[in-house]
C-alpha cells in the first residue's frame, strides 16, 4: 500500500524587523458614502489631534504629530503678529470643518482666516457654503504628505491662498482663474510684506523661545514698514 507522505511544512520566516513609527499616522477608507463620512464625522466631533479629510467617497484620518502642532502655532502666532503690525482685520477659523455636499468632499485646515471677507463674516459663528464665502487664506503645515490630495479640494472649495510650510520653506499659492494654484512672491492678505521670509523665524532657533521669535518677527515687519513710509 502506497502512503501518502505530507509535504513539509516550510520554516516560517523571521518577522521583519519593526519599522519607526511615522510622526503621523494615516488610515484610508474608499467607497465611502457622503451619509457615512457625516456620520463618522459626528462621532469624532470631540477629537484633538485627529483630522479628516472626505474627497468623493475616500476617508482619510490622519493623526497630527508634535511637530505639526508646532509649526501651525507658530505660523498661526506670526500670522496674529503681521495682522495687528499691518492693521489687517480678520476672522480666524482654526481648524473648523468645511464641507459640501454639492462638491463631494469636505476637510479641515490646520488653520484659516477670512481677511479680505472678514466684515462678511465677523459676526458669524456658522459657515452656511450657500451664502457665506470661503475663508481667504489657509495654513497647511506639510510635516508629512497626505493621502488624498488636498490642494483640489481647496481649489473646488475656492480658497484663493494657501501657505504650506514643510519644516524649511514656506510657499504662497494663488488660486487661479483655471482653478489650479501657483506659487506666488506676495501674499494677497499682506501684499506689502515678503511673506515667505517668514520660514527663517520658524522654528525660533539656538536658544530662542517663541516669545523672542515673536519679537523678532515684529520688529522685522516695523522695519519694512519704516522703509517704505
Amino acid at each position: 500500500m502506497n502512503t501518502l507522505m505530507a509535504p513539509p511544512v516550510p520554516e516560517a520566516p523571521a518577522p521583519p524587523p519593526p519599522l519607526a513609527a511615522p510622526e503621523e499616522q494615516r488610515f484610508v477608507l474608499p467607497c465611502v458614502t457622503w451619509e457615512d463620512y457625516i456620520k463618522i464625522g459626528d462621532i469624532f466631533t470631540d477629537r484633538p489631534g485627529l483630522r479628516i479629510t472626505y474627497d468623493r467617497g475616500t476617508l482619510e484620518f490622519m493623526s497630527t504629530s508634535p511637530r505639526h502642532e508646532r509649526y501651525k502655532y507658530w505660523l498661526g502666532r506670526f500670522f496674529d503678529v503681521l495682522a495687528e503690525e499691518l492693521q489687517t482685520p480678520y476672522v480666524p477659523g482654526g481648524a473648523m470643518t468645511f464641507q459640501r455636499e454639492d462638491l463631494d468632499r469636505g476637510f479641515e485646515p490646520d488653520d484659516c482666516y477670512w481677511v479680505q471677507n472678514e466684515s462678511a463674516v465677523r459676526d458669524k459663528l456658522t459657515w452656511d457654503p450657500a451664502i457665506d464665502p470661503p475663508p481667504d487664506l489657509m495654513i497647511e503645515s506639510e510635516v508629512s504628505r497626505s493621502a488624498v490630495a488636498r490642494m483640489p479640494i481647496f481649489a473646488a472649495f475656492r480658497i484663493p491662498e494657501i501657505w504650506c510650510f514643510d519644516g524649511e520653506e514656506l510657499r504662497i499659492y494663488l488660486l487661479q482663474q483655471d482653478g489650479t494654484y501657483q506659487l506666488s512672491q506676495r501674499s494677497l492678505a499682506f501684499p506689502t510684506i515678503a511673506v515667505k521670509e517668514l520660514a527663517k523665524f520658524v522654528p525660533p532657533t539656538g536658544n530662542q523661545d517663541i516669545l523672542k521669535a515673536i519679537a523678532a518677527v515684529r520688529a522685522w515687519i516695523r522695519s519694512i514698514v519704516a522703509k517704505s513710509s
